[in-house]
């Protein structure tokens, strides 16, 4: 019963992640638009993203300020990734539209899937239908002929959807012992730290006086939010079935790309649109499949330490 409350809130959770996730490109592109550059917008909002969840610790939680050593180090690493594929993601929603964006982010469950493959982990039937659904509804969402897409930057989205998908299963491994809203924090200061050095190594400029930043305001308070759901529904469901669900965002993304972008769908569009949709509903049947916790493939550093009989004294 315990379990199956985890479960909901985790499944709530990765929904609610999905939505804030889904306004990230909206409030970006605002941003790029505006006459922030790429790198600003990503060094500005994740800093002050992590500067809101330091606070809310600090006032409400300090002790969640503790993290095991090599959780901190999967914490590191998790958050360089992340802050490189961040990085690829603004640059390349600069280059293409929000909405198409967002359709070739949507990938990264694909890499998932792909990155357990590489560390030796199951995959469920019902994932595998799911995965299978996504590829029509993802071919249709981004066929649309009347626009052609920016190759560098369609490469440059990809990019981030692959490095997306990595740091989620990095992230993984570290829940099993630690709290979600530590291992936010510790990802968050290290994406921080990764992408402010590159923004002071390729573009540290800044638009003129009078630029609106509350575009940018929004971006970095919806980051904060969610990064502390994103990681509950990791801890509650997994990588791979977070993922999943995270696709959800994509049909807030494309929402709100019309309202406030004024970007339009075709009739293809719109059908791959509701195809997604059928795969966020079959996650109430998908199982979630158990996970090696003591992997033996690429991320088998991430395991905790064996103990030998001879290591007790009794």
């Amino acid at each position: 019963m315990i379990q199956k409350q985890l479960r909901e809130k985790g499944i709530i959770a990765a929904a609610g992640s999905a939505f804030f996730l889904g306004l990230t490109p909206i409030f970006g592109k605002q941003s790029i638009l505006f006459g922030f550059t790429p790198f600003a917008v990503v060094a500005i909002r994740t800093s002050l993203a992590t500067l809101l969840l330091f606070a809310f610790l600090i006032i409400f939680k300090r002790s969640l300020f503790y993290i095991y050593p090599l959780g901190l180090i999967g914490c590191l690493v998790a958050g360089f990734v992340n802050g490189v594929g961040s990085t690829l993601y603004y640059v390349a929603l600069s280059r293409i539209d929000a909405s198409i964006g967002q359709l070739l982010y949507s990938f990264y469950p694909l890499f998932v899937a792909l990155w357990l493959f590489l560390d030796r982990q199951p995959i469920s039937r019902i994932t595998l239908l799911r995965l299978i659904l996504v590829l029509p509804g993802v071919y249709l969402l981004i066929s649309n002929g009347e626009k052609n897409i920016d190759l560098i930057g369609a490469a440059l989205m990809i990019g981030a959807a692959l490095l997306y998908a990595l740091h989620l299963l990095v992230n993984q491994r570290i829940l099993y012992e630690a709290p979600a809203p530590s291992v936010t924090f510790y990802t968050l200061l290290s994406m921080s730290v990764t992408v402010i050095a590159m923004f002071l190594i390729f573009k540290p400029s800044l638009p003129p006086q009078g630029t609106s930043w509350i575009p940018l305001l929004c971006l970095a308070f919806i980051t904060f939010l969610s990064r502390i759901t994103l990681f509950f529904g990791v801890k509650q469901l997994g990588g791979m079935q977070t993922s999943l669900l995270g696709l959800g965002e994509l049909l807030v993304t494309m929402l709100f790309a019309q309202v406030f972008l004024h970007e339009r769908l075709d009739a293809n569009q719109w059908i791959g649109a509701l195809l997604i949709g059928l795969n966020m509903i079959l996650v109430a049947y998908d199982k979630p499949t158990s996970v090696k916790r003591a992997g033996k493939g690429f991320l088998a550093w991430l395991n905790p330490p064996s103990i030998s009989p001879t290591d007790f004294p009794f």
